[in-house]
């Protein structure tokens, strides 16, 4: 395979806000039509230890690897003042700030690369986990499939329509409870017309992955850990890129 590109920053101005992101692409995508993977950091996160910690371009060489960084927000679970940096967590939030930046990022990266528009990809941690769910809420058509981590979609979730979907969730997390992410993936099965009995699908460490398979090509993956609320991406990065090369858009 290809050596990954290392990630390079860049700057855009939305509502006259500088937004920013670390952009990894090979070389490859200005001339081959590449799929994209956008992954969103959680509450209190920044896009240089999410680059740097699930370096998604070294698990996927050939991709377009993008790693947005949030603004300060006032958290859910913790941080009400919005000392910390995060996403919205539903549509007319924050003036739908976020929403308006990944618009301008895709636009740019269709503008710079040549993109393969049927794989376009978004995974993300906690706050990124929610902001996963809304993404696909707002902007399904855009996606091929969704990856959200250690979240729950909450009254987002009335915007899905049918889509592959992986959910990695820890069986003892304590902010984002086991039981909310249970309900959430339960909602998603039903939506994605999956059957009722799910078959091994992977293993990597302490993550168990089972897969829910659907006859119209919306499968769901449950990607379960007997831990807290940490992200394990050594075991998870691999397995998420795995998925996403498995579900190619139509």
């Amino acid at each position: 395979g290809q050596p990954a590109a290392d990630p390079k920053r860049v700057e855009w101005s939305v509502g006259g806000v500088k937004r920013e992101a670390l952009v990894a692409a090979p070389a490859a995508a200005k001339t081959t039509p590449s799929p994209v993977v956008f992954d969103f950091h959680g509450h209190g996160g920044t896009m240089g230890i999410v680059a740097r910690t699930h370096a998604v371009h070294k698990a996927w060489p050939e991709a377009i690897c993008v790693y947005p960084q949030g603004l300060p927000t006032p958290g859910k679970l913790t941080d009400p003042e919005g000392k910390k940096n995060g996403w919205q967590h539903g549509k007319g939030e924050q003036g739908d700030r976020d929403l308006a930046f990944f618009d301008e990022m895709l636009k740019t990266l269709k503008a710079d690369y040549k993109l393969d528009e049927k794989r376009v990809y978004v995974t993300g941690h906690s706050n990124g986990g929610r902001f996963t769910h809304v993404l696909w809420a707002e902007r399904g058509d855009v996606f091929a499939a969704v990856a959200p981590s250690a979240s729950t979609a909450g009254p987002v979730a009335k915007g899905f329509k049918a889509k592959p979907c992986l959910h990695v969730a820890g069986e003892a997390d304590p902010l984002v409870k086991y039981a909310g992410q249970q309900f959430t993936m339960a909602a998603v099965k039903t939506l994605n017309g999956c059957a009722a009995e799910g078959k091994s699908w992977a293993t990597a460490g302490k993550l168990v992955g089972t897969i829910y398979e659907s006859k119209t090509g919306t499968p769901f993956v449950s990607l379960i850990h007997p831990g807290g609320h940490e992200f394990l991406a050594a075991d998870a990065v691999p397995l998420i890129v795995r998925f996403f090369k498995e579900n190619p858009g139509k």
